[in-house]
């Protein structure tokens, strides 16, 4: 049996996430961008790297359809090239970095989250990635902007999907930067909302909400929801939060937001269930990533129906939307 070529590709995968990855880091595109087509020697004497091996890197990139190589020697933009400026809309440029750093060393350790349970992101960097993006404010800054363009094509995709207008006060658990809040918000202007993150967090999100001008709309909740969950909210929303936490975690949280939440308040969950068979699915990419690094997990439409009975909530029905993500809706019971 001769090996395909569909196989190869797959085992040196690692290979293209950590050239892109280089790209990234040396801010390649934005460069080229502002100056014109270069060449790897203007290119090295901009970021202080070696011109030889950057354009091996380069040339690499180019037969890959990231940057196209000129008859005289440099290199210019193409679409794929684009979308790791820094500046556009959809950026990939801060999914590249932190794919080619944290992600990349927890990946290395998957074997080892197979043969212990454990979290391989722990093991590498001696504690939970949230605890160790609390004390490292620049990959934090990172981690929030790949967040946003992971996310980005989900969010106006839910917004389609879901009908936000129905309620009059909306708390986001986890919510991160606030982007999701943003959006909604923007569409929907008698919609007034709650963010409820860590302080720190809080913080980052806070110039943000300024920008958007909405301020008097957003009320910065400090919390942390394995303790408590601040109440006066007509619905809960989590989006890529119960992913990341064990069933047990999980429960905690759940059971929290029952305690505050209304009677006839909804809980909504965004994340892309699980499906059965072979079929396809990002999400079963995705659930080795959960393992590796906060060390939770994408689950089956079964699996969210028990874990939400457990919590005190009934699920009442899955909304798909035009992206990788379901809303999950559930009341309390």
């Amino acid at each position: 049996m001769s090996a395909s070529p569909r196989m190869g590709e797959l085992i040196t995968a690692n290979w293209t996430t950590q050239a892109v990855y280089v790209a990234a880091k040396l801010g390649i595109s934005d460069l080229i961008h502002e100056r014109g087509p270069q060449s790897a020697e203007e290119l090295a004497g901009a970021t202080g790297v070696l011109a030889e091996p950057l354009f091996r890197v380069l040339r690499a990139l180019a037969s890959l359809k990231v940057y196209r190589q000129r008859d005289d020697g440099k290199f210019e933009l193409t679409p794929l090239a684009e979308q790791l400026r820094q500046d556009v809309p959809g950026s990939q440029h801060a999914i590249a970095i932190m794919m080619g750093e944290e992600h990349y060393h927890a990946w290395g350790e998957l074997l080892y989250s197979v043969q212990t349970g454990k979290t391989a992101f722990d093991k590498i960097y001696g504690k939970p990635i949230f605890e160790w993006l609390g004390g490292h404010p620049e990959e934090a800054a990172v981690f929030d902007a790949a967040m946003v363009s992971i996310h980005g094509r989900e969010t106006g995709a839910m917004i389609d999907a879901y009908d936000f207008s129905q309620f009059g006060v909306l708390a986001d658990i986890g919510g991160g930067n606030g982007s999701v809040l943003r959006a909604i918000l923007k569409k929907m202007p008698a919609v007034r909302a709650m963010l409820c993150d860590l302080p720190g967090v809080l913080e980052r999100a806070k110039p943000l909400i300024a920008a958007d001008g909405l301020t008097d709309r957003i009320e910065l909740k400090p919390t942390n929801f394995f303790e408590a969950i601040p109440g006066g909210a007509d619905v809960y929303l989590m989006r890529h939060i119960i992913h990341d936490w064990t069933d047990e975690q999980s429960l905690v949280i759940l059971k929290n937001i029952r305690k505050v939440i209304g009677p006839s308040g909804k809980l909504l969950v965004i994340e892309g269930v699980v499906p059965s068979g072979n079929e396809p699915s990002f999400s079963k990419l995705l659930d080795l990533n959960m393992m590796v690094m906060p060390g939770g997990k994408e689950r089956t439409e079964a699996e969210y129906r028990e874990l939400f009975a457990a919590g005190g909530f009934r699920l009442e029905r899955i909304v798909p939307t035009e992206s990788e993500v379901q809303v999950l809706e559930s009341v309390p019971v």
